[in-house]
């Protein structure tokens, strides 16, 4: 156990509250963390503020450089950092490894688009006789401060997805990781200290929830990056109307089995992949499993493989290798998940395998023939909960997919290629993962959502123009 300041404009700060933080999985103490005052929370935001203009025109080469070093420091201490992960999280640590792995990606594929981002595009005017001698440069520029809203699943790497592309752009950034996870937040705290950015150009901040909707009202944080659950983020959305607002907002992922995937082979590995990534960070992944739609030419022989495949994942405690499913985040959490499988089943669904709590633990779930008013039927579960749905055809399948109100990615089983690119112009989601589930993200895609999955992209890339706006300067007289 460790006490933990916070970083106030670059540097480590402690305020004149505490909470402790504890692991999901046995209840013991993980650390102590410093809560900012009302006023530190101001000097963050006036440093920002105050820098602005000299973040954003610092060169490229500082900013790459220090994206640099966090992703080489995080990879230097990968074990370290997800045994960190692991206890405040609960996430087994083979997954917190991986998570590691992908923020040192972040961090590197940033720092390679800081050095090739905002070169700008000339487009020459005289196309058209008023426009004569005239050359168009268009630059972009950063919108302004961004505040950062991170959730608990992901603690280190969707934190490094907030402060990464703000670094990359120069647009300063204050960070809120999530009250449940802020070690890992704070962590990259440590590593972004040891570069040489401006003092001012970030700042990392467990503030409570309750004080947030002033920071989130603040007119110096024009750009607000929020992951998290769909209540709260329209909420934030609609108590700011002016500002710019992306959001990650969840879902309920569907996998769909088409007949030409239905060899012996195909099966099994849909069914371990889709049994695997039900339940992967105990289902707390925006893009989990949840719903199968399988057709019915392969439904029956699909359904037992499935259900062996989620009884085979490995539970227990998440610090051991052999976990391939850990604790929920909280009690909470669990009792939640059981309350909804437990409404399903009398509603009529039936229980293949799992259904059982044991304090925050939930066992690996499989329902069929869930009733569609249930509320595991319509909302994220985000739970190791997987639902299974027989369907006739094609069109059958992929309408299942749409009928929700949900839309980030949706994974789709199939070799044929044009099948495939039916299931991309007719599913209404971010992203659609062919032959395999939709939990696949490679960080440096865009990343984001159809109707209440939210608005705009992650992705490296992606967020650094959510971050920045395009500026024309006109050059006239020229000799073209």
């Amino acid at each position: 156990m460790a006490h933990h300041a916070f970083w106030l404009a670059g540097r480590e700060a402690a305020g004149d509250e505490t909470f402790d933080v504890t692991s999901p999985w046995d209840g013991r103490l993980v650390g102590t963390v410093a809560v900012p005052t009302e006023a530190q929370v101001e000097e963050a935001v006036a440093a920002a503020e105050a820098v602005r203009d000299t973040f954003a025109a610092t060169p490229a080469h500082v900013r790459a450089a220090a994206l640099d070093h966090v992703s080489r420091r995080l990879a230097e201490r990968t074990e370290e950092i997800a045994r960190l992960i692991s206890a405040e999280n609960g996430k087994p640590i083979k997954w917190a490894r991986g998570e590691v792995g992908r923020a040192v990606s972040v961090f590197r594929f940033a720092a390679e688009e800081a050095r090739r981002f905002n070169g700008g595009e000339a487009q020459r005017l005289d196309t058209d006789a008023g426009g004569q001698g005239r050359l168009a440069l268009t630059r972009r520029f950063p919108k302004g401060t961004v505040l950062g809203i991170a959730p608990f699943n992901f603690p280190l790497n969707l934190c490094a997805h907030k402060l990464a592309p703000a670094i990359a752009v120069g647009a300063p950034i204050i960070l809120k990781p999530a009250p449940a996870t802020p070690l890992s937040g704070l962590l990259l705290g440590e590593l972004l200290a040891e570069t040489e950015l401006p003092a001012g150009s970030w700042s990392i901040l467990p503030v409570p929830n309750d004080r947030m909707p002033a920071l989130v009202r603040d007119e110096r944080l024009p750009v607000i990056s929020f992951t998290g659950s769909d209540k709260v983020g329209y909420a934030i959305m609609e108590s700011v109307p002016r500002k710019h607002c992306t959001l990650e907002l969840g879902g309920n992922g569907a996998a769909v089995v088409l007949p030409d995937f239905s060899s012996e082979a195909d099966l099994d590995w849909a069914a371990t992949r889709i049994a695997t990534f039900s339940n992967y960070q105990g289902g707390q992944s925006c893009i989990s499993v949840q719903r199968v739609i399988a057709d019915a030419s392969v439904y029956d022989r699909l359904v037992p493989k499935i259900v062996a495949a989620v009884e085979a994942q490995g539970t227990g405690d998440p610090s051991d290798d052999a976990t391939d499913v850990g604790p929920l985040v909280s009690e909470d959490a669990a009792k939640r998940v059981e309350s909804w499988v437990d409404e399903a089943v009398s509603a009529g669904a039936k229980l293949l395998t799992g259904g059982k709590r044991e304090g925050a633990a939930y066992a690996p779930t499989v329902l069929a023939e869930v009733p569609a008013g249930t509320t595991l039927a319509c909302e994220e579960v985000f739970g190791p909960v997987l639902t299974l749905q027989k369907v006739d055809g094609e069109a059958a399948a992929f309408a299942a997919v749409n009928d929700s109100k949900y839309g980030l990615q949706a994974g789709v089983f199939t070799r044929d290629l044009q099948t495939a690119f039916r299931a991309h112009r007719a599913l209404e989601v971010g992203g659609v993962i062919v032959g395999d589930v939709p939990s696949y993200r490679a960080d440096q895609m865009p990343y984001g959502g159809a109707k209440q999955s939210g608005v705009g992209r992650e992705g490296v890339r992606y967020a650094m123009d959510d971050y920045t706006y395009e500026r024309v300067m006109v050059l006239t007289g020229l000799d073209l």
